[in-house]
């Protein structure tokens, strides 16, 4: 099995993090206080697209994994 890219080693550890640091804020303020001035309609996708942004953000500033070419039909 090929070596996991670093950019996806990035992007799982980011998303990882967020939402980690989303549940620990949560718990920590235990009501809405931490969206409260946005509007309910807002809120669920805003956890939603946080997460999302950071991985996207993660996985595009990781360096690429350079791997050997292999041509399928020389083997």
């Amino acid at each position: 099995m090929a070596p996991v890219e670093t950019k996806v080693k990035a992007a799982s550890a980011a998303t990882f993090i967020v939402a980690v640091a989303v549940a620990v804020l949560n718990a920590v303020t235990a009501d809405s206080s931490l969206l409260g001035p946005l509007p309910s309609w807002l809120q669920a996708p805003l956890l939603a697209l946080v997460p999302t942004a950071v991985t996207w953000l993660a996985g595009y500033q990781a360096r690429h994994t350079v791997r050997d070419h292999v041509d399928p039909i020389q083997g």
